[in-house]
Formats: C-alpha cells, structure tokens, sequence
C-alpha cells in the first residue's frame, strides 16, 4: 500500500498534471478579478483548497476545480518524494540536489507566508501617537469599559463573522447578550430629514435615532473598502436595552450605561496592539516640477518602547522600510494639503511575515545548485578535451 502511494506521488505524470491544473487556475482566477475583484479572487481561487459552487437556492456548496492550496500542497509532495525516489548522495549530483532543496524551500516558504502573514496599517497626522495597527479587512465588534488602570481600557472584542451570522452573541466578560437584528456588508448613512424621512428611525438609542441607513452592494474595488452596519439589540438582567446602529463608518463609540459601569461599543477595524508606541513627527510629499507625480513620500516617525528603554527618531520612505520586532513599516500612501489648518497625515503598511526569509535563501540555493552542476559539468568536459 505504502509502495503504490509513494509511486502515485514521486510520479512525473502527477507533475505534469499539477502543471496543467496551474496553469488553468491562474488562467481562470485572474479573468476572475474581473467581477469579484483582487481580494476575493485571490481568496477563492488561489487561498483555498477547492473552487466551490453554491447552487442558486439549493443551500449546499459543491467543489467545481482545484484551488492553489491544494495544487500547490500536492505539487510540494510530488517534488520531495522524486527527489527521495532518486536522491543519490553524490559529488556530481550536488548541484542538482541543492537545486530541487531550494524549489521546495521556495514552495514550503511561499505556503507559509500566505498562512502567516498579516498585513495592517497605521493611519495617523503630524503629532499624533498609535500604538496599534489596523486591518485593512477585518473589522470587530468592541465593547469597552474602564479598567482598574486608569490609563487603559478593558476590551472585548467580536469578529464580524458572529455579527453576520445574525444571531444572539454572549460572553463571560459581558453582563448583556447582543442580538444582530440587521447586518449589511456595505451601507451608506446620512443624517435624517424630519420632513423627509417619515418612517421610523433605524435604531432607538445613540446616533442610530437620527441617521438613515441605505444598504449598499458589495465593493470589489481595490480602491474602495466595504464600510459593514449593523442593528443590535442589548439585552441586559433586567430587559432590553434599545437598538443600535453600528458602522465602521462612525469612529466615535456610543455610551449606554448599565449597572455601576459605563459601556462604549463602536464597530470599527480590527486593531492589533503593539508594545510600544510610534508617534509621526514629519511628514515630506516630494512632486515632480510642474506635475502632481509623486517623487518622494517620507514620514519621519520617533518609536517609544519602555520595555527596551527605547527612544529614536527613523525615517521611512520609499524603498526605506523600518523593520522592527518582526514587522516592517513601509510608506503606503500620503495625499498632498489641500486646506489650509489641515494636519498633513501618512499611513503606513504593516507587515508581518515570519517566512519572509525563505525566499532569498532558496534563490540562493536554486542559483547556487545550478552554477555548481554547470561548473561540475564544465571542468569534466575540459578535463576530457585535454586528455583527447
């Protein structure tokens, strides 16, 4: 049994199978950008292990094509079973072992940079100081009250995937349930036209009571991003607490009280804290003359760390990134100022790539395997040539 597993997978018709597959699913998945856009292409098509295709009201989901995980996995294990299958522990087969250890290094690193990396941002002004980072996707659901420390907070965080379920939501750390009534992925809030607007308002508490919300189709831009809204219901001890409405588009949270405490909840990106803080102190937008083509973007930034005793200023711009404790901060965007008395801003790309290693070494490996196999095959045939 184990014989004719290892056979299947060190088979040269299972890589030239794997091949074609690849070729046809980069073919399709990039049409596909088309209507569904970068993102959603690229999760579908390329971070999954099948293409799935829901039936139009069926409720059930069947697997259509291969997708680039489960491609890419079997193309991995196709690789180092031949190479076991035919490794020979040899001076004339050097190159050619170090060059298939780089391909699947390079295959390996690939798979778990697409698993692990994380990519967020910091939006901020001249002045002012983060301490944490926000996703350019995920969203969360907060509730937020006073800690025992009077300069922080106690947070409770809900991913947007219970929110859109759409059902009830409870928690040890929260005294109330939360019961999503409504849940749209996009939407556009205005205020209410008392001579307008007749029905009802959207929510009865906070700024839901003076707002309309129209549901929106979902963007697929990479130049826009989906702003989710939600209706809740808290439900505390003692009976409901009134409707909310909740949207990433309203960065201010709304207060209720509730027993001894009070609460603030916001739907807002989804924040990754840092142990330390970084504060941007300048900004610089460089134009070439007469046009608006950016030349240069710069943020000069100075990084607070207590734990380290840490205190310095870095520049970051262009094809400068700053790479600190794992994450590299790159210069994302910075629009020229327009109004006068308006803070210059800057974001910045944060990535977290623990792999971000594998692939230098295995181009390395790649280009070193071959240079030694072409040198090894060289120096044999001018060996030959001498002696004839």
């Amino acid at each position: 049994m184990f014989e004719r597993v290892f056979k299947f997978f060190s088979s040269l018709r299972l890589t030239v199978v794997c091949l074609a597959l690849a070729v046809v699913l980069v073919f399709l998945g990039t049409l596909a950008q088309v209507n569904e856009g970068l993102y959603l292409a690229q999760s579908r098509w390329f971070r999954s292990f099948f293409i799935w295709w829901e039936p139009a009201g069926a409720g059930f989901k069947v697997p259509v094509f291969p997708a680039g995980y489960l491609i890419g996995g079997v193309l991995l294990l196709n690789l180092i079973a031949a190479h076991l299958k035919r490794f020979k522990l040899t001076w004339k087969k050097a190159g050619i072992n170090i060059t298939h250890a780089g391909i699947i290094l390079l295959l390996a690193g690939q798979l778990a940079t697409d698993m692990l990396s994380r990519e967020t941002q910091v939006h901020f002004s001249e002045g002012e100081t983060k301490n944490y980072a926000e996703s350019s996707g995920r969203n969360e659901l907060v509730f937020l009250t006073d800690a025992a420390d009077p300069k922080q907070d106690e947070v409770v965080s809900i991913p947007e995937s219970l929110v859109k379920n759409q059902g009830e939501i409870r928690s040890d750390k929260l005294p109330f349930t939360v019961r999503v009534k409504e849940y749209h992925i996009n939407a556009a809030l205005r205020p209410r036209g008392p001579m307008v607007d007749k029905g009802p308002p959207p929510a009865s508490n906070g700024f839901g009571a003076g707002l309309v919300m129209t549901p929106a189709p979902e963007t697929r831009s990479t130049d826009e991003r989906n702003m989710p809204s939600a209706i809740l219901e808290l439900i505390g001890p003692q009976g409901s607490l009134g409707t909310w409405l909740v949207s990433t588009i309203m960065s201010q949270p709304q207060e209720f009280n509730l027993g001894n405490k009070i609460w603030r909840m916001a739907f807002r990106w989804q924040r990754e804290y840092l142990p330390y803080s970084i504060q941007l102190l300048k900004t610089t937008h460089d134009v070439y003359p007469g046009t608006d083509i950016p030349k240069n973007y710069q943020s000069r930034v100075r990084i607070e760390n207590p734990a380290r005793g840490e205190n310095r200023e870095v520049d970051i711009y262009m094809n400068n990134p700053l790479r600190y404790q794992g994450l590299t901060y790159y210069q994302y965007q910075m629009p020229l100022q327009e109004g006068e008395g308006e803070r210059p801003w800057s974001v910045l790309q944060v990535v977290r790539n623990p792999s971000w290693l594998t692939p230098y070494i295995g181009c390395i490996m790649v280009g070193g395997g071959m240079m030694i196999q072409f040198l090894m095959h060289l120096v044999g045939f001018i060996s030959k040539r001498r002696t004839a």
